[in-house]
């Protein structure tokens, strides 16, 4: 009686994988030169305002000395109480974001309540930790719990930092001067909206990595509100103005010549490919 033959599963892999960077080190120390990293460009900053938090982030993403992206969202959801600014890399942020934004649910499910603002900054601190620095993603988490606003900065190191107003990204040291300059504790909301887009728009401006339009989130205890694009500064490219349709005639021809070239028909019944097939892997 023939045995029964058992099926061995891969389990299936969640996360980051990392697998090849032993080779990827091995490769180098051989003399390989590895590819340069892609310089980003972000500007993002929160501030605390009396009943809430604004977060606010430009919409450029760029790759090295191009613009990837004009209206990438930088503003990215947690939970219906909480939001987060990315700046890094947008694939790692996204990832990350979502990732987070999946485990805030279930635990939200399975203790029946709001997930506080401390325990999605701690899931994150480990997370990024965990992998070294590897995941390029430095984060702003802004939110309203039982016990107020916060605004909470993670390195992509796994380090956090917690102020009444924060800034991240290549454009942050333009942002966190306009911050520093007019922040006041107990602001409205109309103050807050009005120093973080002064804020984006410093960063915008001084910083070529970042640009486009400004995007705007207002988290308070009863909803939370998030406005695509707050303030457009892209144009419109897609809209032509004008017709560029010529009609036939419009080009004065110079001159026109007619060149016989000189063919032979092959048929593919005796046509012989005496040529190595091209190596493709």
């Amino acid at each position: 009686m023939a045995s029964a033959k058992t099926l061995s599963v891969e389990p299936e892999r969640r996360g980051f994988n990392f697998e090849l960077h032993a080779r990827n080190q091995q490769l180098v120390k051989e003399g390989v030169k590895p590819p340069k990293m892609m310089k980003t460009g972000t500007t993002t900053a929160a501030v605390v305002f009396k009943d809430g938090v604004v977060l606010g982030a430009d919409t450029r993403a760029t790759g090295g000395n191009m613009v990837m992206n004009k209206n990438c969202a930088k503003i990215h959801f947690l939970a219906r109480n909480m939001y987060c600014l990315g700046a890094g890399t947008a694939a790692d942020t996204e990832y990350v974001t979502r990732l987070m934004a999946g485990k805030l649910e279930m635990l939200s499910m399975s203790t029946r309540r709001v997930a506080p603002v401390k325990a999605a900054v701690r899931m994150l601190k480990q997370m990024l930790f965990r992998y070294q620095g590897h995941i390029q993603a430095a984060l702003i988490v802004g939110g309203v719990d039982t016990l107020g606003p916060h605004i909470i900065s993670i390195a992509p190191h796994g380090s956090s930092d917690n102020a009444p107003y924060l800034a991240m990204g290549s454009g942050s040291i333009a942002a966190m001067s306009v911050l520093e300059t007019y922040f006041r504790p107990d602001m409205t909301r109309d103050e807050a909206v009005k120093l973080i887009r002064d804020a984006i728009n410093a960063g915008v401006t001084n910083d070529l990595f970042s640009g486009s339009n400004i995007d705007i989130c207002v988290i308070t205890k009863d909803k939370s509100e998030v406005v695509r694009p707050y303030e457009q500064n892209q144009p419109d490219i897609l809209k032509k103005e004008n017709s560029y349709v010529f009609q036939r005639g419009k080009t004065t021809v110079l001159s026109q010549t007619v060149k016989k070239i000189d063919y032979q028909v092959v048929s593919q019944e005796t046509r012989k490919i005496t040529e190595e097939p091209m190596e493709t892997s």
